[in-house]
């Protein structure tokens, strides 16, 4: 019986295609890169057919390795970045690149919906607040903006939806990317037609929904000969990025929290009911009667790779890294705002800007460097602050991501948080979660707890130290003001 699982991890950057055996262990993996769009001022957009040619380049590079076969692949996961809104025809073909997570472009469109509609008309369905960055205002910016568009669309497809339906020709809507769709309601996971109406849009637009885990069809032979993969393996649904990452990090019981250490940064706390709160993003796990609150912001490993892109030719992430051990907890007083994108939660603020505050002639690069580090382990703890107020417990810390493997910014996010961080195998966290939920669909795991025992190995255990845990409360204070003192700033375009 076939026992190997491929994961695919539609990334902001790159995809990642990978092949696990059933312990967890990579045998073999591929990264393809593709492009981010710009065309105005606020938009940012992706061409998922792009995503698919990548895709297939992936897993084709995989195939040819000698450590798998085709035919040893029992089932294929997809995870995706959030907030896609993909239009297809009745064919299947894409009409238009999709608006990603970072596209703001229908700002107007929300402030129009919230004159419209009473706030909590929308939050007690959706428990998201109406924003730009969302799938919904994207769909009704179609509408208004691109009717010619909207009205050849059959339906709005997320990341892995998209790729689910390359795959085998079935369109699909898993639990998990739901969130980005106002009318679908968070506590039943069912679609609220009357809220659609509300909206000016209809259920119609949207697939059918799927658990995560669930089948959805099997490979086609066209993407077969597309891809190397055999004609027939199970394809499941999938879901959400920061999700299956969460999973892959070995989070699915109340109370876990994961910590991301991607291009973007956060936290996902999982809860084992719909727990929201208007600062915050509320999501279904991955995980069948579990939700996910959670912490998104622009600033993470993405942060440090535009340092190193701009001030440290030459130099590795180690090399600045290093140059950052030799400065104090607090950077001596320089602080960073890691706003590159503007800033999701907990502030929803689109215009936020990055600064470096406290520079003078006494400051060095490695003060920079440091205060980058701090900066993002800040934004981590002010939505952990947030969460908090829910009523939400948080305990230890499970790390993911590129920036886990850096011991020092590690270290500091214990030290800023005051909490416990422990590492997984975090390069290939978010794969291996699309790779478990595709086990756990077609049964080579019986559950999601014995997927985790015996995928998730802890490579290493980080405590704070409290001494620099009280540092970091003062440079904490310090943050929170600079964004309160600059917040009018930010807001007088």
């Amino acid at each position: 019986m076939a026992k190997l699982l491929l994961g695919i991890d539609i990334g902001t950057s790159a995809c990642k295609v990978a092949v696990f055996d059933k312990s967890g262990r990579v045998l073999v993996q591929a990264n393809k890169p593709y492009e981010l769009y710009y065309p105005n001022p606020g938009w940012v957009e992706q061409d998922p057919d792009e995503w698919w040619e990548a895709i297939c380049e992936g897993i084709k590079d995989c195939l040819a390795a000698d450590e798998v076969s085709a035919e040893e692949i029992a089932g294929i996961g997809i995870d995706g970045q959030s907030w896609s809104a993909i239009p297809v025809d009745k064919e299947g073909n894409c009409l238009a690149k999709s608006p990603i997570w970072m596209d703001t472009r229908a700002r107007n469109i929300c402030d129009e919906v919230k004159r419209k509609l009473d706030f909590h008309e929308i939050f007690d369905v959706a428990g998201n607040d109406f924003l730009p960055s969302y799938t919904t205002p994207k769909m009704l910016w179609f509408k208004q903006e691109k009717p010619e568009i909207y009205d050849k669309t059959y339906k709005f497809l997320q990341s892995n939806s998209y790729i689910g339906y390359k795959l085998t020709g079935v369109m699909s809507q898993d639990l998990s990317q739901g969130y980005g769709i106002h009318f679908f309601n968070m506590s039943t996971c069912t679609y609220d037609e009357e809220l659609a109406t509300a909206l000016g849009l209809s259920v119609d637009k949207v697939p059918e929904l799927y658990q995560c885990h669930e089948v959805i069809g099997t490979v086609t032979k066209e993407a077969a000969e597309k891809t190397g993969l055999k004609e027939g393996t199970k394809v499941v649904a999938g879901g959400l990025d920061a999700a299956c990452g969460t999973l892959g990090a070995g989070v699915y019981l109340p109370g876990q929290t994961q910590e991301q250490g991607g291009q973007a940064g956060g936290m996902s706390i999982c809860v084992d009911h719909a727990l929201a709160h208007p600062k915050l993003i509320l999501s279904p796990h991955v995980i069948p009667g579990m939700w996910l609150l959670q912490g998104g912001t622009v600033g993470g490993g993405g942060a440090l790779r535009w340092f190193k892109q701009e001030f440290g030719e030459g130099q590795s992430f180690d090399d600045l890294t290093k140059l950052a051990e030799e400065i104090p907890a607090g950077s001596d007083g320089v602080t960073f705002l890691p706003f590159m994108a503007g800033e999701r939660s907990p502030l929803w603020n689109p215009d936020a800007k990055g600064v470096y505050y406290g520079l003078g002639f006494d400051k060095t690069k490695a003060h920079m460097v440091r205060a980058t580090l701090e900066g993002v382990a800040y934004s981590l703890q002010h939505n952990l602050k947030v969460a908090a107020e829910t009523g939400a417990k948080v305990g230890e810390l499970i790390a993911m991501g590129g920036a886990s493997n850096s011991v020092l910014w590690t270290q500091i996010k214990a030290d800023v948080t005051g909490k416990v961080i422990k590492v997984p195998t975090s390069d290939t966290a978010t794969t291996l979660g699309a790779a478990i939920l595709a086990g756990v669909g077609v049964g080579v795991y019986e559950s999601f707890e014995e997927a985790v025992k015996e995928t998730i190995v802890i490579t290493r255990v980080q405590e704070p130290n409290m001494e620099n845990h009280e540092k970091y409360k003062d440079a904490m204070n310090l943050y929170l003001n600079l964004i309160d003192a600059l917040t009018p700033v930010y807001n007088d375009k």
